[in-house]
């Protein structure tokens, strides 16, 4: 990976600090619900305020596709991001350009933290106007970046700052790309990578792209039954893309000629619906009836792939192996999760994880405090998984 800036390299005090946050976090009666990604960023922002820059926060909240929208409006932000800040005092203006928010810039004291109002209240945001871009430029002196989360849109706020401003990674983006670059960029090997998940039709970038870059691709959840039924097996009337059986057996080929082993599981739990509290049957792949669902991966799938990981030196995860929002079919998610953390803290294991489903579901098994890193990037960190360029951080890079 190419060298990024980071803040270490900054010289802030005194100066106007544009600091690209997300803040697009779920909100219940008016207010936040999950705090997350707000203690994630509030690292770079306790920072930057500590050594005496005026902090100023822009961030995006829901679509509201180019104009004001009232019940997005950023300003119930303020108090969730104070207190993440320890109780330090955050300002609010009622608009990210303009003078409303050039008013609160110029006010703003060292070491103070200003939440400008969503920047997507602009068409320019969304379209990396260059001419929004300069109207948010003129606002600070420096530029960071600390929301990966956003960094595969070219925005104005997370592409287009960058080209006009001194520009570094915020602590989040730092530690982010370091985890990934550890994971697929120079990992420690053997690798494996867990893909789970419904359907194989969203995820073909990312095998493709996994596809000899990791000694093994353990494939799991609704995506291991489209593979079975490749493989000519029966997989009753369990999720499967059965017209893509042809692109299954291609990307089996695939990973053959790269040197990539594809791991399915060797036994499934079974039943007649995904409901809690149903009857199960344990049965061995080639062993599943014309009449009932997969819903997870079977015992002796769990113990293979527990002991794939401690051969491993790195993994990969996204998405479930298992219908595990309904139990008992949480079970295989759950145990190879566990054993995958266990192993990262005992320092056996760089685990790196994220995307879709894939943090609900280690945080259902009790796990993702226990690996290494797991990101709430969603779409920017699959896109990552795709092989894909991501612009956020591609200016960054220098």
């Amino acid at each position: 990976m190419a060298r990024f800036r980071t803040l270490d390299e900054l010289a802030v005090k005194g100066r106007r600090v544009l600091v690209r946050s997300d803040l697009n976090v779920p909100m219940q009666d008016g207010k936040v619900s999950d705090a997350t990604r707000i203690a994630h960023t509030a690292v770079t922002l306790r920072e930057l305020a500590g050594k005496g820059a005026r902090v100023v926060v822009l961030s995006h909240f829901g679509r509201p596709e180019g104009k004001p929208v009232a019940k997005l409006s950023q300003a119930p932000l303020a108090a969730a991001l104070a207190a993440a800040l320890g109780g330090r005092t955050v300002g609010f203006a009622a608009d990210c350009v303009g003078p409303a928010a050039a008013a609160a810039v110029a006010g703003l004291p060292e070491g103070g933290v200003l939440l400008l109002e969503n920047v997507r209240f602009h068409a320019g945001e969304e379209a990396n106007d260059p001419v929004f871009a300069g109207r948010l430029a003129e606002l600070g002196d420096i530029y960071v970046n600390d929301a990966f989360s956003c960094a595969h849109r070219a925005h104005a706020s997370t592409e287009g700052l960058a080209r006009l401003l001194p520009a570094a990674a915020g602590r989040g983006m730092e530690a982010e790309l370091k985890a990934l670059e550890g994971a697929l960029g120079s990992p420690a090997r053997p690798v494996m990578a867990v893909v789970g998940g419904a359907k194989v039709s969203t995820k073909l970038s990312v095998l493709g792209n996994l596809l000899g870059r990791v000694e093994q691709l353990a494939i799991g959840g609704g995506m291991a039954n489209t593979f079975l039924h490749a493989r000519g097996l029966e997989v009753g009337k369990s999720l499967c893309e059965r017209d893509l059986a042809d692109t299954a057996r291609e990307i089996e080929a695939k990973a053959r000629a790269a040197g990539t082993e594809l791991v399915l599981p060797a036994d499934v739990v079974l039943a007649k619906a995904l409901k809690p509290g149903v009857d199960t049957a344990t049965v061995v792949v080639e062993k599943v009836p014309a009449d009932m669902l997969i819903l997870d991966i079977g015992p002796r799938a769990v113990l293979d792939l527990q002991a794939r990981l401690e051969r491993c030196r790195t993994v990969v995860w996204n998405g479930p192996l298992g219908a595990f929002e309904t139990q008992p079919f949480d079970r295989g998610t759950n145990a190879v999760a566990r054993h995958a953390g266990q192993l990262s803290r005992a320092g056996k294991l760089l685990s790196v994880a994220g995307g879709g489903d894939t943090v609900a579901a280690l945080n259902h098994a009790g796990a993702a405090q226990d690996f290494s890193y797991v990101s709430t990037a969603g779409g920017a960190f699959l896109e990552w998984l795709e092989g894909k360029t991501l612009p956020g951080v591609k200016v960054l890079m220098g």
